[in-house]
């Protein structure tokens, strides 16, 4: 099945932030961000979100644009930093940092989610998914994704504010 991931657009927030399931809002630049990335977006036949503001606006946007429904699905948000959340990533504690670079699929030295329960959500959020779907979420989601597509990148792949990749699960 193919799905178009799309990242949702720049967030309000200091760069060198760790935010995950933070509900954060978008920038100023959303209308602009958001003119330049619809022109190139593919054809879909739904639309599903995460339910973080973030993704939701865009999401919202781009379904008036192409005349159809979203819905949200609660599996799509992003990772659970934990004590992290909203933390400049040069104060996290080093050992923490790396204990999870040492145990980096199951570690959780944030108390949040690890990456592995993180990769099990998105897997269960996107069973059932018909292919055509645009799905508006993160990041980590994108990422976790790509590894269960065994895209090559896996982990690594990097998606750009408001840029988008087809993949097929």
């Amino acid at each position: 099945m193919a799905l178009i991931f799309l990242r949702h657009t720049t967030p309000d927030v200091p760069k060198g932030i760790c935010y995950g399931m933070t509900d954060l809002p978008l920038t100023a630049s959303f209308e602009t961000e958001f003119a330049t990335l619809l022109p190139k977006l593919p054809k879909v036949e739904r639309i599903v979100c995460s339910p973080l503001q973030r993704c939701r606006l865009l999401a919202k946007r781009v379904s008036r644009a192409f005349d159809l429904p979203f819905s949200i699905k609660q599996n799509l948000r992003e990772m659970d930093f934990g004590t992290w959340e909203m933390t400049p990533w040069d104060t996290v504690p080093r050992a923490e940092l790396d204990a999870w670079a040492a145990d980096f699929m199951d570690a959780r030295p944030h108390g949040g989610e690890s990456v592995s329960d993180l990769e099990s959500r998105v897997q269960g959020a996107l069973q059932g998914l018909a292919s055509d779907t645009l799905v508006v979420t993160h990041s980590g989601v994108i990422r976790a994704a790509s590894v269960l597509s065994g895209h090559p990148k896996g982990w690594n792949l990097d998606v750009a504010y408001g840029g988008w990749i087809e993949m097929s699960l």
